[in-house]
């Protein structure tokens, strides 16, 4: 037995495939059905066709582990941006200030869980990736398997790049015990790796699936993803290439802003890559998502923990009459469009909207919000990503296009005084207004930090908090990586 970044291998199947459990298919969402107990043992596995199948839905559910979605991400991806603190009780959890404040050191614990959550994913993939193509099954159904773990392997190592900068870069399971320490990849060859897998995903994915298979990454989902990755990197032609594809694939903005978020409207015409999780009466161990749980109305039945609160700073960020602020922000007092009451006596004064999920659909001995997805990719995302390479490359037109469709979808049925159009040309004037549309539009769904640190202005937005420049554009190496490399791996400057 042997590490790979805290994911231990058996006879060439994880314990991460193993605790994820093995899968079934016969029920909605049927990939997200766990098998609690008989799991088959690793010996008997890569043999068949079904095999493969439990292998890849093996992928998705880890994919809604604590490490993905709850405190391990939302530290790392969300709470030290403008947007977010900590919330609940000063004195409870009181670690996750220290991201807000940037002082953070490599031994905390939720550090190494996100990085420990990616690589698990990184982990199962490879598995799929190593191990499918020998399976004789139908070759259609097995390239797109394999396109899949290419999608959330590349989906793993963007977070994890964008989060400490060069990592390692692991593209199979180890077979030789020299193979299991190696050193950091230059972000640049991670980056590559990503796009080489997401191209090579977008081929062969399909652009929808039948009910049961609703919630497996597309081509859409290949093609956004590729599209923010190029972002990152200001590839700007590529972003532009990349989002016209994706504005030709019959996406829609959803109408109602405040209503897509709500568990009824998952998989919509806005949604292109979820993280599906479904409570499933009987079965605990694939209603696991915790995402909405830590993030509800603390002290009220049916709430949650009460942590990733918005900051005044966000409320102010909301242009006057922006029915996006409501459709964000549970403020404290208020009764939901579902007809919740936030009660005065709450600890914090708000809490995030688009992770809430009415009281009435807890049901006893399941996490609050279990049934509640993800959204990891929208097309709002894209059509604002589109505007932005469009101003960088000088197509104001297109630009403004692309950004008021955003901005009138969330002015609904309001005169155009609430949320008008942008008309500015100039390219500074429109980059801001882009900059601006994506904080209130995207607000609360962890991309706002990353998104201030690429646009070059963390320094100052987030100086005030006490980011450092030269240090603060990554988190450090968790401390017991670099122990157990042996000193291979090394630290982030500064940490």
């Amino acid at each position: 037995m042997k590490t790979l970044n805290n994911t231990y291998i058996i006879k060439g199947l994880s314990v991460a495939l193993l605790s994820t459990a093995l899968l079934v298919s016969s029920c909605k969402k049927s990939f997200l059905d766990v098998a609690p107990q008989g799991q088959q043992p690793a010996v008997e596995f890569w043999t068949s066709a079904e095999d493969a199948t439990k292998a890849v839905n093996a992928i998705y559910a880890n994919l809604r582990s604590w490490e993905n979605v709850a405190f391990p991400a939302l530290v790392v991806e969300s709470v030290a941006a403008d947007e977010a603190e900590k919330g609940s009780t000063p004195s409870d959890a009181t670690f996750w200030n220290i991201f807000d404040s940037f002082n953070v050191t490599a031994t905390e614990g939720s550090l190494q869980s996100f990085w420990t959550g990616q690589y698990q994913n990184i982990n199962l993939c490879n598995q799929v990736l190593d191990n499918i193509p020998a399976i004789a099954m139908d070759e259609n159904l097995k390239a797109r398997y394999l396109a899949e773990a290419k999608f959330v392997r590349a989906y793993s190592y963007f977070r994890l790049v964008r989060a400490y900068g060069d990592v390692p870069l692991r593209l199979n399971v180890p077979k030789d015990p020299s193979e299991y320490n190696i050193p950091r990849a230059p972000k640049d060859q991670v980056y590559a790796q990503i796009e080489k897998d997401l191209t090579e995903a977008a081929v062969v994915l399909p652009q929808n699936y039948s009910a049961a298979d609703i919630g497996r990454a597309t081509k859409g989902a290949a093609l956004g993803l590729h599209a923010k990755v190029a972002l990152y990197q200001k590839k700007w032609n590529d972003v532009l290439t990349l989002t016209n594809q994706v504005m030709g694939m019959g996406y829609a903005l959803f109408p109602d802003f405040e209503k897509q978020f709500r568990t009824e409207n998952e998989n919509n015409s806005e949604s292109i890559f979820e993280i599906q999780a479904e409570l499933l009466q009987g079965n605990n161990d694939a209603s696991n998502s915790q995402y909405s749980q830590v993030q509800g109305a603390a002290g009220v039945p049916g709430g949650g923990w009460g942590f990733n609160v918005p900051t005044t700073a966000l409320v102010n960020a909301f242009e006057p009459g922006d029915p996006r602020r409501d459709a964000t922000i549970l403020f404290r007092g208020e009764t939901t469009p579902q007809g919740d009451l936030i009660p005065t006596t709450v600890p914090n004064p708000m809490y995030n909207q688009k992770s809430y999920v009415p009281f009435s659909m807890r049901v006893s001995g399941f996490n609050e919000g279990a049934q509640q997805n993800i959204r990891v990719l929208r097309y709002a995302d894209i059509l604002l990503m589109n505007a932005e390479a469009a101003n960088e490359v000088g197509d104001a037109n297109r630009a403004l296009t692309s950004l008021n469709q955003v901005r009138a979808r969330a002015r609904g049925n309001n005169p155009l005084t609430v949320l008008p159009p942008v008309t500015t040309t100039d390219q500074a004037s429109l980059r801001n207004a882009i900059y601006k549309e994506r904080q209130v539009e995207l607000a609360m769904e962890s991309d706002r930090y990353f998104d201030v640190v690429r646009q070059g202005r963390a320094l100052e937005v987030f100086g005030p908090k006490g980011w450092k420049a030269n240090k603060n554009e990554v988190w450090p190496v968790p401390q017991q990586e670099i122990d157990l490399s042996g000193g291979l791996l090394s630290q982030n400057p500064g940490y």
